[in-house]
């Protein structure tokens, strides 16, 4: 009976053997995946990035890694991207801030101007109540300039042109953007160093820089990685008119109405507006954007792109 047994067990095992072999002649059961090159160095700012030191390149290997197979986010910050980047752009340079920041944005917000985080940061740049008030942004229950795209630009170039100051180098002033000024000031001062990439850090900001450089190298070579999108693809600028209002507004909703829209479009173009009123005592002038009808419907516009290199068509 051993001996029969015994018989049986080397017969399973050649068999299994031989099923083994098989399956590592036969073509994979999944898709082939490919790591991404680490350059030796990046030009971040105007300001040149060495990756030859081993942390640095493993840590941009990180995000570049993550944000390339994390495809369903990276998609979408391409698609809003086109819709956000020209008017966000022009802003950066009439503020006289690098465009390597609108990678910043990006980082922060995926792109999505209704972003609200944990730590009640909001908007395209996530800026909190209180620096937003800093840098001449309305916060109340009626009214949030943190989710306008183009006044919380204005904002966050402010913030950024105010840390370039103090430390004059960019990505030192971008680690500032998600440490703040005072700890990272009082950590270079502590570690004895003079700029961010060499500083100990919490995990957050340690990666912070890292991942802003990680899309700027995706978002200008995305074929490189395997990203390619049609122009019908990519989320296309809406054009609006501008109507001043001075006054109170009773109902957001019926004022919409009146204007031709929905007020769910109005929201849309306008996502600073909090609530369905606007007490507006001090008679503030708001500049309320309508949508132009024709760039509500796909069969009506032509559709354009940031980047050429973002499309195969």
């Amino acid at each position: 009976m051993a001996v029969v047994m015994m018989a049986a067990s080397i017969t399973s095992q050649a068999q299994l053997k031989r099923e083994y072999s098989k399956q590592e002649t036969a073509s994979p059961v999944f898709s082939t995946t490919a790591s991404p090159d680490i350059p030796t160095s990046v030009t971040f700012a105007g300001e040149k990035v060495s990756f030859d030191r081993l942390d640095m390149a493993e840590r941009l290997d990180r995000e570049l890694t993550g944000i390339i197979y994390g495809q369903t986010t990276t998609e979408l910050c391409f698609k809003r991207a086109n819709r956000y980047f020209p008017a966000l752009a022009k802003i950066l340079k009439d503020q006289g801030v690098p465009l390597d920041f609108l990678y910043l944005a990006v980082t922060e917000s995926s792109m999505d101007y209704n972003a609200y985080s944990s730590a009640k940061a909001a908007g395209t740049w996530q800026l909190l109540a209180g620096t937003a008030r800093d840098y001449g942004l309305e916060v109340s229950d009626e009214v949030d300039e943190r989710f306008d795209p183009e006044k919380s630009t204005v904002a966050a170039c402010k913030y950024l042109k105010a840390a370039y100051k103090k430390y004059g180098h960019w990505p030192t002033v971008a680690a500032s953007y998600n440490a703040g000024m005072q700890r990272l000031s009082n950590e270079l001062s502590k570690q004895k160093v003079d700029n961010s990439f060499d500083l100990y850090l919490v995990q957050e900001t340690s990666r912070y820089v890292f991942r802003i450089i990680a899309y700027k190298l995706l978002m200008e070579s995305p074929k490189r990685y395997g990203y390619r999108f049609s122009r019908k693809h990519l989320y296309q600028p809406i054009s609006y008119t501008t109507v001043d209002v001075t006054g109170p507004v009773a109902s957001w909703i019926d004022w919409a109405k009146g204007k031709g829209i929905t007020y769910a479009q109005l929201r849309e173009a306008n996502p600073w507006i909090r609530s369905t009123k606007l007490t507006n005592a001090a008679g503030k002038t708001y500049k309320v954007r309508i949508p132009k009808q024709s760039d509500l419907y796909r069969s009506k516009r032509s559709f354009t792109v940031y980047n050429k290199d973002w499309v195969v068509d």
